[in-house]
């Protein structure tokens, strides 16, 4: 078990309902500010002069990141959505399930919007190979770092018995 003792919790249901929701806010207070940096930069840039050289691949690729940010946007700001709607309903484990697969649509659309901002980039700066070389090994390590590892450490861990996440 890699050397590790096994982190135990003695909660109720409903602080660990509490916990976990808390837990979700603050990944999503992280991911929120930066996705939303990135979209209100990619709205201004239309407006630049150097946007009207762009040819219409890179347009298409400009697109993809556009909407992919939006929709990161939207998918990291719907937990806080969520909550006022029900607040107060008792739904709290809806809630945290919801806002759990709220947050991986997220961290999707995220990940395609960077790596569409690392392959527009490089395609305007140096070469169409070189931006999807560099976009597809960006790629490679978000999938390495946000899917492969903790699956990978998921799979190899044993379950602690009763506690639930």
């Amino acid at each position: 078990m890699d050397g590790f003792q096994p982190y135990t919790r003695h909660e109720s249901g409903g602080q660990r309902l509490d916990r976990n929701f808390s837990e979700q806010l603050q990944e999503v207070r992280i991911a929120q500010a930066g996705v939303q940096i990135l979209f209100a930069f990619l709205l201004t840039l239309p407006f630049q002069a150097r946007f009207t050289v762009l040819t219409e691949g890179q347009r298409r690729i400009y697109f993809v990141i556009l909407i992919a940010s939006a929709l990161s946007v939207v998918f990291f700001t719907a937990p806080a959505a969520m909550h006022r709607v029900l607040f107060r309903r008792g739904v709290k484990d809806f809630i945290v399930t919801y806002t759990s697969a709220l947050m991986s649509c997220g961290l999707f659309t995220l990940a395609v919007a960077v790596i569409g901002g690392v392959v527009l980039v490089l395609d305007v700066l140096f070469s169409t190979a070189l931006a999807i070389t560099a976009g597809a090994v960006v790629g490679l390590f978000a999938l390495a770092l946000w899917v492969a590892v903790p699956e990978w450490h998921k799979r190899t861990t044993p379950p602690r018995g009763h506690e639930k996440r």
